[in-house]
């Protein structure tokens, strides 16, 4: 019988640490999300070593009695006020070193931290139907939403279709756009519209609101690009000068052909103009003259968000894979 792997906590994380990290995330990736790419080795050394928004993050290394990592644990405990409550856990463990209780171990140790912490809510994501998924049921945690990812192929989008789209006229709006931080003149425009992400569905998860003000979207830019990322935005703007809408699209460092949609929201008193598809449309007519490289764009919606998943379709993003957010209610003793 296999001794149990030693948990080591790290207060700073080496680059030899966050090369061990890799190989493991990489190798439960490859068997869990066939078909999904794990962060390359600098994503993942910028990931775990730059300062996140609002958070500050916890980590465990579990070696097997050769010194050789098998199991990760990465716990980010959220610190603004309406979130202070939260934290939110990715856990891995190499496939090759599975039921042996490293996961457990590793758990234990971040349901540990919780506590001491003042967490009462402990969220994950896992694959639908997954290794990942089975874990969560047997250790108590519930399943409090769903989401569909979906990928948008931009080759599969006809020019004539997105110039329609983009071009569409919407009187009283306007389109603008950034790339990083946003321009002073729009940030508390920006910072107001950033809000209208409070109501989106979140299932049964306690997952708090978000107060958005000018300093926190300067944060938010400079946190993207200190990990060297790119971060685009579309925004439609009232004639009132009221921000109504906006799209962002992050392209991670290292440029891969497949990028990640952020945030897409509508104010609630701009919402049935189009405005969500409008801008949208005009981010992948942007990423086709700006970034002819990227090819595809990701994005996840909880799948009884009907509106946003009607917009992502009628762009012509299909079904790729479904995750799902499982919480585990913390016990306080």
């Amino acid at each position: 019988m296999s001794e149990p792997a030693i948990l080591r906590p790290l207060p700073e994380v080496t680059a030899a640490d966050a090369a061990a990290w890799h190989r493991i995330v990489a190798a439960s990736t490859a068997h869990d999300l066939p078909g999904v790419l794990p962060p390359d080795p600098e994503q993942t050394l910028a990931r775990l070593t730059k300062p996140a928004l609002d958070s500050h993050r916890l980590t465990w290394l579990a070696a097997g009695a050769d010194g050789v990592p098998v199991g990760v644990a990465g716990l980010r405990l959220f610190a603004s006020p309406g979130r202070d409550h939260l934290a939110e856990l990715e856990l891995h463990v190499d496939p090759a070193h599975r039921r042996l209780g490293t996961g457990s171990r590793l758990l234990a140790a971040v349901v540990a931290a919780c506590r001491a912490e003042g967490r009462r809510s402990l969220i994950v994501e896992a694959a639908a139907a997954g290794p990942g998924e089975a874990f969560c049921e047997q250790r108590g945690f519930r399943r409090a939403l769903t989401l569909d990812h979906l990928l948008l192929r931009l080759d599969d989008v006809a020019e004539a279709d997105l110039v329609k789209l983009a071009d569409a006229e919407h009187p009283g709006y306007r389109l603008t756009g950034w790339t990083g931080a946003v321009p002073d003149d729009l940030a508390d425009a920006f910072a107001a519209a950033k809000n209208a992400m409070n109501d989106m569905p979140v299932g049964d998860l306690d997952f708090g609101s978000v107060a958005w003000d000018t300093a926190r979207v300067h944060a938010m830019a400079k946190v993207v690009a200190d990990r060297g990322d790119t971060l685009l935005t579309i925004a439609a703007l009232h004639d009132d000068g009221t921000m109504a809408g906006y799209t962002e699209i992050l392209i991670p460092r290292g440029a891969p052909p497949r990028v990640q949609q952020y945030d897409t929201a509508v104010v609630p008193e701009h919402r049935g103009h189009g405005l969500g598809l409008w801008v949208k449309a005009a981010m992948l007519r942007r990423l086709r003259a700006e970034h002819p490289d990227v090819t595809e764009i990701e994005t996840d919606n909880a799948d009884d968000n009907v509106h946003m998943l009607a917009v992502n379709h009628a762009l012509g993003f299909r079904p790729h894979r479904r995750t799902r957010e499982f919480q585990l209610d913390v016990p306080t003793s």
